[in-house]
């Protein structure tokens, strides 16, 4: 796996792909909402995602907050009861960092992207600090390889490279990931799935990943094409809503979540299974969503 940055916020990750193998199938792990720093953060179910990913050397995005980081000094919702112990220092951001840093080192090799969210942006505006570059900075450091910080929507272009014939250069198929933290609440209802109507304006996403809200779901939207030459084809557009890992609602007994009137939510991130279909000279690569539990 060979992470690249193309532009600001646009990364590709080639991957070598041996579509002559029936077999053959590529995962790739997505997240959001990690809030790692936060005690009510499921360290242990996020660390067997991890080690699945690491397990399958399927890359790894994290699609904005990553941290919590609501305790700082110039945090109007700071309360010193909702910070671990190992954070309670004067150097609060850089405890959270170093630790983070730390943790992730061994997964180092599977990360590629690293999103901000709205978590990170308030610190950003608040603390005048970039703790996701940060992080990123550290991790590269520890791990010895570049791990790149997002912005707060991306794309991450998926880079299938495998050998055709006697050509120098090998072929390739990619998939675009379009990667958006998100925006406003999912509706009590809806839970965010009207949200899909973001493929209206990105036609040129395969796949459209989204968190924020703290729900979990995959929706296949069916679209129709026409070529240059006038040729209808049909293809799909896969939108991905990735969970949290920090779990608020516990027994409904009482605490900011339950009290105003929030719901259990999802845990954990998805899963994109990719396999191949077609000839040589149609070949295509499919993305199936499944639950990271």
């Amino acid at each position: 796996m060979i992470v690249e940055r193309v532009s600001e916020n646009v990364h590709s990750v080639r991957i070598g792909a041996n579509f002559n193998n029936k077999e053959w199938e590529q995962y790739f792990l997505l997240l959001s909402d990690v809030h790692f720093d936060n005690p009510k953060c499921k360290r242990k179910l996020l660390f067997k995602h991890l080690d699945e990913a690491k397990k399958l050397n399927a890359p790894v995005l994290i699609n904005g907050d990553l941290f919590c980081l609501m305790q700082g000094k110039y945090d109007p919702r700071s309360s010193k009861s909702d910070i671990r112990p190992q954070h309670n220092k004067a150097d609060y951001l850089d405890a959270v960092i170093n630790e983070a840093a730390t943790l992730f080192a061994p997964y180092g090799d599977i990360l590629t992207v690293v999103g901000r969210g709205n978590h990170e942006q308030s610190v950003l505006h608040r603390q005048e600090t970039d703790v996701i570059r940060r992080f990123c900075l550290r991790l590269s450091e520890k791990c010895g390889r570049t791990v790149y910080p997002g912005g707060y929507g991306g794309y991450v272009i998926v880079k299938f490279e495998y050998p055709k014939g006697k050509a120098s250069t090998p072929s390739r198929r990619s998939v675009r990931i379009k990667y958006f933290h998100g925006s406003g609440g999912g509706g009590i209802v809806s839970r965010g799935v009207l949200k899909t109507r973001m493929g209206i304006y990105l036609p040129d996403a395969d796949i459209v990943t989204t968190g924020h809200i703290h729900e979990k779901w995959a929706v296949n939207i069916a679209r129709e094409r026409l070529s240059e030459h006038g040729n209808i084809s049909l293809s799909n557009q896969l939108h991905v809503c990735t969970g949290t890992y920090k779990e608020e609602y516990g027994t409904g007994k009482s605490g900011w979540h339950v009290e105003t009137g929030k719901p259990p939510k999802a845990l954990g991130g998805y899963w994109l299974r990719f396999t191949s279909t077609g000839g040589s000279d149609n070949r295509k690569v499919v993305a199936q969503a499944m639950e990271a539990v």
